[in-house]
């Protein structure tokens, strides 16, 4: 074999081990995830909406005022700060929001949720002590909008766009608490 060959051959391994150590330490890519990440998006006309979050799961727990605690500020999910992104400006609540990326966060209380559309972008929720990341000065809009409590509970937290009374809305449900926050 000649050496250009076994060059290749021993790089081609060094990659090899270099992805399997990286799966196995840093990120099992072969283990489904506790939070699956989703994209979720809405296409209206000229309108694009999109929202990129990690979706945890019940699993028999109290969720609200408990694991995720009132008055105090939620990343709005898991792992990943979400993100909140337009192509165009929009109202909230009377409240402009510029078109562009957001970072999305919440403080839950048991009848009303404050709703925050942060511009600073943030690579992870929660700083080492589990406390979010989240930076007041960089707020652009925050509205209140009220808790409705659901029938039947909802096991994985799930964030959607709801136009289906030409009213959109961007909604919020998890557990038995589902929140709407007007768009326009």
């Amino acid at each position: 074999m000649n050496t250009f060959l076994k060059r290749i051959l021993i790089l081609l391994s060094i990659i090899a081990i270099g992805l399997f150590l990286y799966s196995c330490f840093v990120e099992n890519i072969f283990e489904k995830r506790l939070s699956p990440k989703d994209t979720v998006e809405f296409k209206l006309n000229d309108l694009k909406l999109k929202v990129f979050y990690n979706r945890p799961y019940k699993k028999g727990r109290e969720i609200f005022g408990a694991l995720v605690p009132y008055n105090q500020v939620w990343r709005t999910g898991a792992n990943e700060a979400t993100t909140f992104e337009t192509n165009q400006n929009l109202t909230i609540k009377g409240m402009s929001l510029p078109a562009g990326k957001y970072t999305l966060w919440t403080v839950p209380r048991d009848s009303t949720w404050s709703v925050l559309f942060n511009s600073k972008q943030y690579s992870w929720g929660v700083n080492s002590e589990m406390q979010p990341m989240w930076d007041p000065n960089y707020d652009v809009v925050d509205v209140e909008v009220p808790v409705h409590i659901l029938d039947a509970p909802v096991e994985q937290f799930t964030i959607a766009f709801d136009n289906s009374t030409d009213s959109l809305s961007l909604t919020m449900a998890w557990d038995d608490v589902k929140v709407a926050v007007p768009l326009k």
